[in-house]
């Protein structure tokens, strides 16, 4: 009889073999902007940081003269077995119906990514099969949970050249809210707001659900791909698995809000360096956004009050990029513009 391998890998050990062998920031570029920067018709570090916004993305795309060519909004959708718990203002038949309105080009994020000329994708992530109910179970067990960051993955399969990432799925900020509270502590009641509006009462379910969750999986959150599989939804998953394709592809990636930051917040704790390559794209109107925010070292590019999700806020931040960087490509020199450069003295 042969003993059975004690040590043998299971999938999460394929992340962590991965996050190992992940690149870093392309140092040759930063230089290569820092010195066209030098000859523009403008004082140094007159647009603040919006010059640093370019040499984030010559860092993180590998380019000394860096690219919003295809830039791609990615919106993934799951659902949520909690919403049993009655933690939305809105029933589960409105993750459907919001898929065929994006399909329709009816939503809000259609509407920015046209304004700013921005690729669109939606992902369904099984929105018809909730994950499990994570006040009495797992969200979804190792396996489900890696094949689901492998399909996030593929968000940057097609090509781009920076990625936005959101989500959509009633009941999201309530797994988002106790990811948050696994990682860091503290009362559930600071972790978890209002999402899409609920009443007080609602408010109240939402916390109860958060500390019920706490409970039923504690002793089994120290390990943070272990607390996305207890706690957290496929959505949440593929945005980790995006964020880091995107970083073996040497993708710049910008953050929408709550939810979303909650994907970055798991990779976080498994290596602080891993969001180096992202940005976030506003800080939400959800009370522990900022909070989060503050803990990862991100500081947002927008604070407009939003709380829609769907990328919205990632996709206007996206914006805001081209606009940096069509100063930093188009701007003349001094030499061009026969305008005066500043005296040595």
């Amino acid at each position: 009889m042969t003993d059975v391998d004690q040590t043998a890998a299971t999938p999460f050990d394929d992340i962590r073999r991965l996050v190992a062998s992940l690149p870093g920031p392309d140092r040759d570029a930063v230089a290569m902007v820092a010195e066209r920067d030098a000859t523009l018709t403008k004082p140094a570090g007159s647009l603040g940081r919006l010059e640093h916004l370019v040499s984030w993305l010559a860092a993180w795309q590998g380019k000394g003269q860096p690219t919003l060519d295809r830039p791609l909004v990615c919106v993934f959708a799951g659902s949520h077995g909690v919403t049993a718990r009655g933690v939305s203002a809105f029933p589960d038949a409105v993750n459907r119906q919001m898929l065929d309105n994006f399909a329709a080009g009816g939503g809000a994020i259609n509407q920015i990514c046209a304004a700013y000329g921005l690729g669109f994708k939606v992902f369904d992530l099984a929105i018809d099969m909730p994950t499990g109910d994570i006040t009495v179970g797992p969200a979804f067990d190792e396996k489900a949970c890696v094949a689901t960051m492998a399909f996030g993955m593929e968000a940057v399969a097609a090509g781009t050249d920076c990625l936005a990432l959101g989500e959509m799925g009633i009941g999201n900020t309530t797994v988002a809210a106790a990811i948050y509270a696994a990682l860091y502590g503290g009362e559930a009641a600071h972790w978890v707001g209002r999402g899409t509006g609920v009443d007080t009462a609602g408010l109240a379910r939402k916390v109860a659900a958060v500390e019920a969750a706490l409970a039923h999986h504690a002793g089994h959150l120290d390990d943070p791909l272990e607390v996305l599989a207890r706690l957290g939804g496929r959505e949440i998953a593929a945005m980790v698995g995006a964020i880091l394709a995107a970083r073996l592809q040497r993708v710049p990636v910008v953050l929408d809000g709550y939810v979303a930051t909650a994907a970055a917040a798991i990779l976080h704790r498994l290596a602080a360096g891993l969001l180096d390559h992202c940005l976030a794209g506003h800080v939400s109107a959800e009370g522990a956004h900022a909070d989060v925010l503050e803990r990862l070292g991100l500081v947002p590019l927008l604070a407009l009050g939003m709380r829609l999700g769907e990328a919205s806020g990632a996709a206007l931040a996206l914006g805001l990029l081209k606009g940096a960087l069509a100063c930093h490509r188009d701007m003349a020199t001094f030499a061009q513009a026969g305008v005066s450069e500043r005296s040595a003295g």
